[in-house]
């Protein structure tokens, strides 16, 4: 009884801070938005979906067929549950990872970053070319060099399924060492792609719930083009980002093969931790870019102003999104620490965690941008629902 009456206590205390909290039309706006455009969440489910896979099949820990057996699941009561207080330390990181990926790049997109690098070489419904035009229109001469640098960044992300599908063939003829010093430049090369690719797909979003907050018609192919030109605007801060990650994150990493760099592995939580810090910090600064036609420096201006007078909203706001992605990320903790080696444990766990994922990471994009929008035009105090 006394663990029934804490779970009802959380309950009823969650239920508290939802309905009674400064940011609640915007959550309520949010989830609205989400049930008319349900690709919103299906998106992020998809790519996270397609991550596990890609995962389960390079490191999957299946052996035999018997370790399949449902009879895993039927006895979940004699699984060693760990405590909270026994797992709370994988918890902060992957927090402030999601938290900061709601004003960034929410989800990993590797492998299918190849497909859209695929599709964006072949102009698939003429995004190509809409992007050079994108790109030339708001750069000038510059335009035509980030484009090349994209172009270059596309095809090592083409290149890098091969290259590790072949590496250990390709290992019997050529030196160990090289070889890995090869896959890591091209995996640092296609970790640009696959950034900006999740930029954009953050960026059709934001255009998509903007458009249901507007009560505007719109057709898709459209407004894919749209979005690949608000994606110009976002280009300069999504390059700061980039290169700040790479001299953080990436280029340790990358130097490893190259020179003896001790410790480096443990220094990538807090390389991690500073990117994600920085992120939130300058939080409103891509969706400013993504829905208004400014400058870089006109952004953060309006960013500074959106935090003066929006300060204890946003607070609010980025608590919120802090509890549900503690709550998310402490159950998945637990329930793997719990699972250990049972591979249908796991498998059916990181399906239920991969929708629970998508669903929370669409819902809180969503309410982001109607956020937004409330605090532009001072709809403060205006408890109308918004019309669709």
């Amino acid at each position: 009884m006394p663990r029934a009456y804490l779970l009802l206590g959380l309950c009823g205390g969650y239920l508290l801070v939802l309905l009674f909290n400064p940011v609640r039309l915007a959550l309520r706006d949010g989830f609205r938005c989400l049930m008319r455009f349900k690709r919103v969440w299906l998106t992020f489910a998809l790519l996270g979906f397609a991550y596990f896979v890609f995962q389960f099949a390079t490191f999957t820990p299946l052996q035999r067929a018997s370790d399949l057996d449902l009879n895993q699941i039927t006895e979940i009561r004699s699984w060693n549950w760990p405590a909270l207080s026994e797992v709370w330390r994988e918890t902060p990181l992957p927090v402030l990872e999601g938290v900061a990926g709601i004003f960034d790049n929410a989800t990993t997109t590797y492998p299918l970053s190849v497909v859209a690098a695929l599709m964006l070489l072949l102009n698939w419904r003429g995004l190509h070319g809409a992007l050079l035009r994108a790109l030339a229109l708001r750069f000038r001469a510059w335009g035509y060099l980030i484009y090349l640098a994209v172009v270059l960044a596309a095809l090592a992300s083409l290149f890098k399924p091969i290259i590790f599908w072949r590496l250990p063939a390709w290992s019997t003829v050529l030196p160990a060492g090289g070889l890995l010093q090869i896959s890591a430049s091209v995996d640092a090369a296609a970790f640009v792609f696959e950034y900006l690719f999740g930029v954009y797909i953050q960026v059709y979003l934001i255009t998509l719930c903007l458009a249901w907050t507007k009560g505007l018609g719109f057709r898709e192919r459209a407004l894919f083009k749209f979005a690949i030109r608000r994606f110009s605007h976002v280009l300069k801060w999504a390059g700061i980002v980039v290169l700040v990650s790479i001299l953080l994150v990436r280029l340790p990493l990358l130097l490893a093969y190259f020179i003896d760099l001790p410790g480096v592995l443990d220094y990538q939580p807090v390389a991690r931790s500073i990117m994600s810090a920085l992120i939130i910090v300058f939080c409103s600064v891509q969706i400013s870019l993504t829905l208004h036609n400014e400058s870089l420096r006109a952004a953060l201006r309006a960013h500074r102003r959106f935090i003066q007078r929006n300060a204890v909203r946003l607070g609010w706001f980025i608590g919120f999104c802090a509890l549900h992605f503690f709550l998310l990320a402490a159950c998945d903790a637990i329930v793997r620490s719990a699972i250990a080696d049972r591979v249908m444990g796991t498998i059916l766990w990181k399906v239920f965690y991969v929708l629970a994922r998508g669903l929370l990471t669409g819902w809180l994009l969503a309410s982001w941008v109607c956020l937004f929008r409330q605090c532009e035009t001072g709809r403060r105090n205006q408890e109308a629902a918004i019309k669709y």
